[in-house]
């Protein structure tokens, strides 16, 4: 870990904040200081190697809290790593919002119900927690490490989870749109609630079984490479796709729209009135009227 203190700072304070330094539990020692031509110094702080497998915020958090000069910087690998998480866990539920919002809205333009998104939602949650789950019993508890050929830490890396959430939950909105937008589809023709969760499943279903195989098997691929974070990728997205694609998509999402019935396609009329002019439809555009209709109906 790199301790910069940027303005001058007499020698014997910069001792005892070195020296506090290296009372701090989880550090090796503190090499002697490093001076710039302005005056700098940097101290260069080596931690044991049980604090790094360790708490490391915790352990930087500790290093910062040590009365030093004024502007004292603490940066280095451990801090960077840090910082990225704090950030990342800070703005986590800015973007879990966004992207739960933004496909709640795009599904009420595709079918015009309130209901339809909010069961999405709570589907692809569902399928999120098969993809965590496979994270903490897989590469946290290390089981099948052997198999996959890894060393577990007991620990997972923030960064994937999130990156995974914003894979997977897209993938799992792309059968969320297939399926009901083939529903609605049939629903518009006939009226009939089951007899549309029928035709949808009939002409979807073989569509998104093929996409989620060709997935699949593309993301276990990864799995079998060397580098952890892409074994994580792989092993949990592969899983993940499958479960949505066969128990989720094919069996809950069908079985809830049948128990609903009429309720899937309700929204308040003020919403219907937003959605009348500006919703998705897959309905072709009316063929125009002959040249001669139009003058003779003008006249």
């Amino acid at each position: 870990m790199h301790v910069v203190v940027p303005a001058p700072v007499d020698r014997p304070a910069l001792t005892a904040y070195a020296a506090g330094l290296a009372r701090v539990p989880g550090v090796h020692s503190v090499e002697p200081p490093r001076y710039g031509k302005s005056g700098a110094a940097l101290l260069a702080v080596v931690p044991t190697q049980r604090a790094m497998y360790g708490d490391v915020p915790a352990f930087v958090e500790r290093i910062r809290a040590i009365d030093g000069p004024s502007g004292v910087l603490v940066g280095g690998y451990p801090a960077e790593t840090t910082d990225f998480r704090t950030t990342l866990l800070d703005r986590l539920p800015l973007v879990v919002g966004l992207v739960l919002t933004a496909t709640s809205v795009i599904l009420f333009l595709l079918t015009g119900s309130l209901l339809l998104p909010a069961k999405a939602t709570v589907l692809n949650l569902l399928s999120l927690s098969v993809m965590f789950g496979c994270l903490v019993f897989v590469f946290q508890d290390g089981h099948f490490a052997s198999l996959l050929g890894f060393t577990p830490t007991g620990s997972i890396e923030p960064s994937i989870p999130v990156l995974m959430f914003c894979v997977v939950y897209g993938l799992s909105m792309d059968y969320e749109v297939f399926m009901p937008a083939r529903i609605k589809e049939e629903y518009e023709r006939t009226g009939d609630t089951e007899r549309a969760v029928v035709a949808g499943i009939r002409r979807s279903a073989p569509l998104i079984t093929a996409a989620a195989g060709i997935l699949a098997l593309s993301f276990a691929a990864y799995a079998t490479g060397g580098v952890v974070f892409l074994k994580e990728l792989g092993v949990g997205a592969a899983l993940t796709i499958l479960v949505d694609a066969t128990l989720i998509r094919v069996v809950l999402l069908p079985a809830t729209m049948r128990l609903a019935g009429r309720a899937n396609w309700w929204a308040p009329a003020p919403l219907r009135r937003v959605h009348r002019p500006i919703g998705l439809s897959e309905a072709p555009p009316a063929a125009p009227a002959p040249r001669g209709v139009l003058q003779r109906e003008y006249v």
